[in-house]
């Protein structure tokens, strides 16, 4: 009963005393909003009785530090202006009771009471005037969120986690909290508190200081996705409305990051935080700081190693992309790093590499470009030569881009002689008719780009071709040979066999 949910509320022994002396007088009104001037009417149909019977066990008093003689199940329209402020606190502090959401039988009114509550505060809020949130509000909205919100994960939520649903369980089901319903409210309540005009940034920001940040972070490893897409929006409300905190905000970002790839490669929550940290880093001020740079090879860079990358790739791109877009000269130093994590025996992650790749190389100018592609193209000749024809086929994929190809023009005596052989053991040997098909479409392009090139990179080509099969045809006659030599000298004992020098 309503019982359960108010006693956990302290009382105020004054008001106590008020409400026992209302009590035995029958002149004490019944609709009062006053808390403790409820009383038992001695008259009356049993509605009234059981109405009258509700509010005396709903009432409660708050410290007279916090809220003065202010019942929370009143309505705002039944008090006066100077009053709502007050009331507010005494929803929220009404609000800070917790509850079991894994038994939906247990405690249905208290929770039903809750509810309704949240969704009154949140309509107070939304709606709320030009006057500024107190200190008080402030305090008790903070208390409220950190109470409902801030807990730690149960193992069994991590127990099947492969680093925020990527990798080996791209098929799992999303794990969703029972307690949404009423967690959804209090997230809604705090984001329209928070990005409301009537919150003072320089009062709030000792109340939405560094220890409340780092608990909200730590909440990004839920499991429930929705609750994940709360925490993004209100992470990036709080990192927009208080400058003071945001160089912490990014350090503890860094921290998140540097955790997963070089300790657990285990969290939910990696692509919401790079969803946030790629709108912050658009905002960035030019020239960058090298802080920013740091951020970039450190973190980002290494983000690309993890088997899981697939569950947030495209918000790693994304931040990538803007890093280039504002110092183009970083193309070559993200080039470089993609090499050095280069995934040789994971297809579907090479897959994205190229593809992000080509995003790059989209932006990259002539001087940054020739810095990096003799290894460039030495990998992208390598995937050219995949067996994986989804590999082959997206690297091939790279010569529909006209920008890049007119890299490759302008740089063909360098390049040409990397792609070529790549792209003859196609030619002779690929299993996969679309990679084949695209395979002649590049040598076609060659060949009309620099004819006299081409023929020349082919002839060589073939030329180390014969070198090679001589020397496989070679050892293949040494081995016959050795064997053979084995063969005729019997080992006795330790004594060993000595054979000629046959090479």
């Amino acid at each position: 009963m309503l019982k359960q949910i108010l006693s956990k509320l302290p009382r105020k022994t004054s008001k106590t005393d008020s409400d026992e002396s209302c009590r035995g007088d029958s002149s004490c009104r019944n609709d009062s909003p006053r808390a403790g001037k409820s009383s038992k009417s001695h008259g009356g149909n049993d509605g009234a009785k059981t109405n009258a019977a509700k509010r005396n066990s709903s009432a409660a008093v708050f410290p007279t530090s916090t809220v003065s003689l202010i019942e929370p199940l009143v309505p705002f329209k039944d008090v006066a202006g100077s009053e709502k402020m007050n009331l507010f606190v005494s929803k929220l502090s009404l609000c800070c009771v917790a509850f079991d959401f894994t038994d939906p039988g247990k405690n249905i009114v208290e929770k039903d009471v809750k509810r309704r509550t949240l969704i009154e505060l949140v309509d107070f809020v939304s709606s709320f005037g030009s006057a500024r949130f107190s200190e008080p509000a402030i305090l008790a909205m903070c208390r409220m969120c950190a109470i409902n919100l801030f807990r730690v994960f149960p193992p069994n939520y991590r127990a099947n986690n492969r680093g925020g649903g990527g990798g080996e369980n791209d098929d799992d089901e999303p794990s969703f909290d029972p307690a949404w319903p009423h967690l959804h409210l209090i997230y809604e309540l705090l984001l329209k508190f928070i990005t409301s005009s009537c919150l003072d940034a320089k009062v709030a920001k000792k109340y939405f200081d560094h220890s409340f940040i780092s608990k909200l972070l730590e909440l990004f490893d839920s499991e429930d996705p929705r609750e994940r897409d709360c925490l993004k929006t209100i992470m990036h409300r709080v990192y927009g409305k208080f400058m003071v905190h945001r160089p912490y905000i990014r350090k503890s970002f860094n921290n998140v990051f540097h955790r997963f790839v070089f300790e657990t490669e285990k969290h939910n929550g990696i692509a919401e935080l790079l969803e946030i940290f790629g709108s912050v880093v658009s905002g960035f001020a030019l020239p960058l700081k090298e802080e920013h740079k740091i951020f970039l090879w450190r973190i980002l860079i290494p983000l690309h190693k993890p088997r899981s990358m697939g569950a947030y790739f495209q918000q790693l791109s994304y931040c990538v992309t803007q890093f280039i877009e504002k110092e183009p000269k970083l193309a070559s130093i993200v080039i470089r790093g993609l090499l050095k994590y280069w995934p040789i025996t994971h297809s579907q992650k090479e897959v994205m590499f190229l593809g992000e790749l080509e995003e790059i190389l989209e932006t990259i100018n002539m001087v940054e470009f020739q810095r990096v592609m003799v290894p460039l193209f030495w990998r992208i000749g390598c995937c050219i030569s995949s067996l994986h024809f989804q590999v082959s086929e997206r690297a091939l994929y790279l010569w529909n881009n006209d920008h890049i190809v007119n890299l490759i023009a302008h740089n063909r005596q360098v390049i040409l002689p990397i792609i070529i052989p790549a792209l003859e053991r196609n030619c002779q040997s690929h299993w996969n008719p679309a990679v084949l098909n695209l395979t002649h479409n590049v040598r076609k392009m060659f060949m009309e780009m620099d004819e006299s090139l081409f023929l020349s990179c082919r002839s060589h080509f073939k030329e180390e071709e014969a070198m090679l099969n001589l020397e496989s045809e070679k050892r293949k006659e040494a081995w016959k040979q050795l064997e053979h030599a084995a063969n005729l000298k019997l080992t006795i004992g330790n004594t060993a066999v000595l054979v000629s020098s046959i090479l």
